[in-house]
């Protein structure tokens, strides 16, 4: 498929108003579907690094378990692999006003509305970044090792995946497949925390399976308490904006909760944590509204869906039929649902 075939299709798919910004995606779309190679292949070559094949192998363990006995899609996605020469695949553009937690979306036919922009080149999105930012808006720009096209194309295993440790790259791999499994437009918490219990579930089933112990289990507390600090100052921050204070009042105010969610952290990791800094990267960049939006949507109704694979007898076809049946509700009857399965405290 040449570029100028797969541009007309980027355009239908995203919906976009700038053929600059869908042009970058339908070259940077092409370069990865060009990159391509069947795994298989690349494994059965003695001349391809130990190392790479050593990993290869280990990923399509993992693909294969993924559809077995997680009842995930059986397809070519990640029985590719494709080297972009760079550590990560997309930067995704984060944005809100100065004085909200509300995410500047944007609107595609197939995905729906999602909260950021994608863009295969980082200067392009730091310079669509900085753009809003003139415009009084927080920014934040993230890179991504890994997405999904979410069926449209056979998603490759990347070479900045292949850096990660066994789980991790397990994980991806559960988690991106669940998108292919089912994915509601313009809902990114439900379709979040679906893939995100996906790939937890997944990656227990995954280390039972190959006689792995558990991952230790003040690791997985630590990000708890991590993402669990970053929320409580989210609703704090909701809390202020709901007021009607000059704007000079809440810009100060603002920025005192930015100084105490790293005074809340600090003494989380120089306490109970006795030192471990592994979130200190985190922390070291400077804190707005847009770099916590990522929390409120990838997490939220997590302990949801692990409720609703209890219910489901801990059987995967029967949870996905739930999962459905939420799927077809209105987004106001969703929620509800949602909420009446979380765990109360």
């Amino acid at each position: 498929m040449s570029i100028l075939r797969l541009l007309p299709l980027l355009i239908v798919l995203t919906g976009c108003s700038s053929l600059g910004y869908y042009a970058q995606l339908g070259e940077g779309q092409w370069q990865l579907l060009d990159a391509r190679r069947p795994v298989a292949q690349l494994l059965a070559d003695p001349q391809q690094p130990a190392a790479l094949r050593q990993r290869l192998r280990l990923s399509q363990e993992a693909r294969d378990f993924a559809s077995r006995q997680l009842g995930l899609p059986d397809n070519r996605s990640y029985r590719l692999y494709a080297d972009l020469k760079r550590p990560y695949v997309v930067w995704n553009l984060f944005a809100t006003a100065e004085f909200s937690l509300e995410p500047l979306t944007h609107c595609f036919p197939i995905a729906g509305c999602v909260a950021y922009r994608g863009y295969f080149d980082e200067q392009r999105a730091r310079g669509a970044a900085a753009l809003l930012r003139v415009q009084g808006l927080d920014t934040e720009v993230a890179g991504v090792e890994a997405y999904s096209t979410l069926g449209w194309f056979d998603d490759p295993l990347l070479n900045s995946m292949l850096t990660w440790s066994d789980a991790r790259v397990a994980g991806l791999i559960f988690h991106e497949l669940a998108h292919q499994r089912l994915y509601l437009p313009g809902d990114t918490a439900f379709n979040e925390s679906f893939a995100r219990f996906v790939e937890e579930e997944g990656l227990r089933q995954w280390r039972h399976a190959r006689g792995l112990p558990p991952p230790q289990l003040h690791l997985a507390r630590q990000r708890e308490q991590f993402v669990e600090l970053v929320l409580s100052s989210r609703q704090r921050l909701e809390t202020l904006y709901a007021q009607p204070l000059p704007v000079a009042v809440m810009r100060a105010a603002k920025q005192a909760e930015f100084q105490r969610l790293r005074r809340d952290y600090q003494a989380l990791r120089d306490g109970p944590w006795h030192g471990d800094g592994r979130f200190d990267g985190w922390f070291a960049r400077p804190l707005n509204n847009a770099r916590l939006l990522p929390f409120g949507l990838y997490e939220q109704w997590v302990p949801a869906f692990a409720a609703l694979f209890a219910e489901a007898g801990r059987d995967w076809a029967r949870f996905y039929a739930r999962v459905g049946e939420l799927a077809r509700l209105s987004e106001e009857q969703r929620r509800q649902a949602l909420a009446a399965l979380q765990p109360r405290d």
